[in-house]
């Protein structure tokens, strides 16, 4: 072979090389799954709730929105949640932690959402309200603490927040939960999804087990029910305030295990 034929060889085998190094990266750049991730807050709560799993869920890549709920009614926080989704640049993972369970079963029928990940959350069936959803199972101590004021919003007790909705936290953080929590129209409790999201897309749970604002036997039922990929963590109502590396996880295998639409 002559120096010249040599040459040009060497430099086809050095493209054909870089090409495979390039395609090798880019397959290694695009990963499978979702990349949105949209947090749902529940009753007596705002966006704030997330505060710890939000950079651990950006330090793996995903693009990640809290939503503030008005909690006025469900379909106000329903048109929240499809606000956002609305506005994510492709499929949605949608998370929904207590009330945010219910939001999240209305919600989730939206085209954009590949996947629901309920964290000690409400899951109502078709046509069910959160009351209609929990009936079977006797009222918790947590929702005793809830009072409400002269326009028919509740708001929880101091007792009610640092004996029952997050004992598990410091506290100082129990303190900024009581400062910040939003009331929540009582009327909610009895407003009615009409199609349950979870019957038509995966689904993910996380179960408190020492949770005293939803007992954490029902967490287990609507897991069961929905036959949810489930994580159960020793942790009160709030595990992404106490336990916020394993929530991140949990969405995030969530996340890469979602179907893109």
């Amino acid at each position: 072979m002559g120096t010249f034929n040599r040459v040009v060889w060497g430099a086809l085998l050095s493209i054909s090389m870089t090409l495979s190094h390039t395609q090798e990266l880019a397959a290694q750049a695009s990963p499978t799954g979702v990349k949105n991730v949209v947090l749902i807050h529940g009753a007596f709560a705002d966006g704030s709730s997330w505060a710890k799993v939000i950079p651990l869920l950006e330090a793996k890549g995903l693009h990640v929105v809290a939503v503030q709920n008005p909690l006025s009614s469900l379909a106000d926080d329903v048109a929240a949640a499809k606000r956002a989704i609305a506005l994510a640049d492709g499929p949605v993972l949608l998370v929904g932690h207590s009330w945010g369970g219910v939001v999240i079963s209305q919600a989730g029928t939206d085209p954009k959402v590949a996947g629901l990940v309920y964290v000690a959350a409400f899951a109502p069936d078709d046509n069910q309200s959160l009351v209609d959803a929990s009936k079977a199972f006797p009222p918790t101590p947590g929702l005793g603490e809830a009072k409400p004021d002269a326009s028919g919003f509740l708001s929880l007790t101091s007792k009610g927040i640092h004996e029952d909705f997050c004992p598990d936290l410091p506290l100082a953080e129990r303190k900024l939960v009581l400062a910040t929590q939003g009331p929540w129209a009582a009327t909610c409790t009895t407003d009615k999804i009409s199609q349950a999201a979870w019957k038509v897309k995966p689904s993910w749970y996380i179960v408190a087990s020492e949770d005293r604002m939803i007992s954490p036997d029902l967490e287990r039922q609507f897991a069961k029910t929905m036959k949810a990929t489930t994580l159960v963590v020793k942790a009160s109502h709030v595990p992404m305030l106490s336990q916020p590396k394993q929530v991140a996880d949990f969405i995030s295998q969530a996340a890469g295990k979602a179907n893109p639409q």
